[in-house]
């Protein structure tokens, strides 16, 4: 018995558009094409578009299913090798999942309930956080965090709140690359340095012996020292050698070179 290509896509749900592109490619061949130019289908084929449809219902593409059917490839082991796929994009969303989570909770801890004692004390902060900058960095330092504090006049609570969340989440990717044992001199450190020196710089941009003294903030100022020990304790100690470091490794311009 035979079928039309439009009696196979009623029974199948397979549109005859694609039946027709199964054709071209070579992944279910008509048992006949008629004068007219009509498709016709055996039990055959439908046997064999029935091994297709389950198959992309594993998840298989039709290259893969391709090799499953026309080569007589193992189709095990095509699908565990299917499977290692969905098992690494299962590693992957779990790593999206958790970051989301993360920032979720990131985004709690910075609500802010009373935005006019909030941006009071914002203010009082500043002020002393200034002090310490140009205590520490000289009156360009100063003068660079009078214009950083310009820039951010207009944020709102809610953009404080999105600031902190990402600082938070900055501080725990350090924290991260410090359990992992990685020492201050080591390319993933100075890699992950690299993003704070960047948020550093889109308010101030300090010379190398500016940047590298920074780092002794996270030491000796209480608020710098408190941001950095909620994600690790070690935290503080760690990051102070790790920036030091990076301002040396790749700040400072080879010799000979300006």
């Amino acid at each position: 018995m035979r079928y039309s290509i439009s009696q196979v896509a009623k029974a199948s749900g397979v549109s005859a558009r694609m039946l027709r592109h199964y054709d071209a490619i070579g992944l279910l061949t008509p048992a006949s094409v008629a004068a007219n130019g009509y498709r016709w289908y055996g039990r055959f084929e439908l046997l064999r578009l029935q091994r297709i449809l389950l198959l992309r219902r594993l998840g298989l593409g039709l290259a893969e299913i391709g090799a499953v059917l026309g080569e007589q490839a193992d189709e095990a082991a095509a699908l565990r090798g299917h499977l290692a796929q969905l098992e690494e994009e299962r590693r992957r969303l779990d790593r999206v999942i958790a970051t989301v989570e993360e920032t979720i909770a990131d985004l709690g801890r910075a609500r802010i309930g009373d935005p006019e004692r909030f941006f009071a004390g914002l203010r009082k902060d500043g002020d002393a956080m200034r002090q310490t900058y140009r205590e520490t960095f000289g009156e360009g330092a100063g003068a660079a965090f009078d214009v950083a504090q310009a820039a951010q006049e207009g944020l709102t609570a809610a953009d404080y709140e999105h600031a902190a969340a990402r600082s938070a989440a900055l501080f725990r990717r350090l924290a991260a690359v410090m359990r992992s044992g990685a020492v201050p001199e080591d390319p993933a450190a100075l890699d992950a340095v690299a993003e704070h020196h960047e948020s550093v710089s889109r308010f101030w941009q300090p010379t190398a012996a500016a940047y590298a003294a920074m780092g002794g903030l996270y030491l000796d100022d209480p608020r710098q020292r408190a941001l950095a020990e909620q994600a690790d304790p070690q935290l503080p100690a760690w990051l102070a050698r790790a920036i030091e470091t990076y301002a040396r490794v790749r700040l400072v311009p080879p010799l000979g070179k300006d």
